[in-house]
């Protein structure tokens, strides 16, 4: 760790050089690895730079975005998001609530008294059978989205099987431990899109968020944000601390999975999406973010870790099928 990218209220959030886990000597990677793992188990959360997926990249997949969510809501909706078990597609502002909740009907309470203002657009890996992605007309603004939007889903799939190597390494364990688990790449890359908003609103509903306070459900997630601001991360005390936004940098946080496959030595922090810290004049401008959710292949087997308890009787959780915990959790959500 070179420094702290977040340090307040007894949360620090590393900021790590993860070119030296990849290209650097033998010492390198083990210290980039194990620097990887403790933000995991302490934090939940860290931050990467040099990284492999290059700024012009990441600046096209962003540019590329906002073309989609610029289209007619007509438009949108009729690639509108269908079921959990494909989890692709648009969803409207106030279509998805995230929270800690798990009764269908406390969630829509939460969902009508106070709605997240964002939008998004989900894609899935582009070869599952029954359940194809919503992709958009090629036309107009929109012409080569596809093709950028899997080369990069493919991209941040190679980023997962790397940050995966790390934390075997910082477990002590083989580096392709997790290789097999993660090789299909059943993953989700999440557009993210919410639209302006008057800052008046925040303080007529002070329950009023851009998205609810939530964990997420796989493996790890790939936060690319920009320079907006409003990612919140709840600390040890219960306080939410803003992770702001460092240039050229991946934001990653562990999944509730990965919490469960390490015996929860590794942390799934709650976090959301707040109002800005700043407004231009009367309004908070839009912000964009990608997410990447990486996630075990759905037909993985997730048990304990080894190393992560002494007996059987320590184990906090008994063996899970990766696919249908996840639609599970989806279920609740939309």
């Amino acid at each position: 760790m070179e420094k702290a990218a977040v340090q307040a209220d007894g949360l620090l959030i590393p900021l790590i050089d993860f070119s030296k886990f990849l290209d650097g000597d033998e010492t390198q990677k083990l210290e980039t690895a194990k620097a990887i793992l403790e933000g995991f188990q302490t934090a939940g959360f860290i931050y990467l730079k040099n990284i492999p997926i290059t700024a012009e990249t990441r600046s096209h997949v962003f540019g590329t975005s906002a073309k989609l969510f610029r289209l007619p809501l007509e438009e949108k909706l009729s690639y509108g998001w269908t079921t959990p078990e494909a989890n692709r597609g648009y969803s409207a502002p106030g279509r998805e609530k995230v929270t800690q909740l798990t009764d269908i009907a406390e969630v829509e309470k939460v969902r009508n008294s106070a709605p997240d203002i964002k939008e998004s657009f989900e894609i899935g890996r582009d070869d599952e059978a029954g359940h194809p992605n919503q992709w958009p007309a090629e036309e107009g603004e929109l012409v080569g989205f596809k093709s950028t939007m899997k080369d990069f889903f493919d991209q941040c799939k190679e980023l997962h099987v790397e940050v995966m190597r790390a934390i075997a390494v910082g477990m002590k364990l083989e580096p392709g431990h997790f290789d097999s688990y993660v090789d299909v790449g059943d993953n989700t890359l999440r557009l993210l899109h919410y639209p302006s908003v008057n800052k008046d609103v925040f303080k007529i509903n002070p329950g009023q968020v851009r998205a609810g306070e939530h964990t997420d459900y796989g493996s790890i997630t790939l936060l690319f944000q920009d320079s907006r601001g409003g990612l919140q991360v709840k600390s040890p005390s219960g306080e939410f601390v803003d992770a702001t936004p460092i240039e050229g940098t991946c934001v990653v946080n562990a999944g509730d999975l990965l919490a469960r496959w390490s015996n929860d030595t590794i942390k799934s922090t709650v976090h959301r999406v707040v109002e800005p810290p700043r407004a231009e004049g009367d309004v908070h401008p839009p912000r964009y973010s990608i997410a990447y959710f990486c996630n075990p292949n759905s037909k993985s087997y997730i048990e304990v870790l080894p190393g992560t308890y002494a007996t059987e009787a320590d184990k906090k959780y008994e063996g899970v099928n990766s696919g249908q915990y996840l639609v599970q959790r989806l279920a609740v959500t939309y």
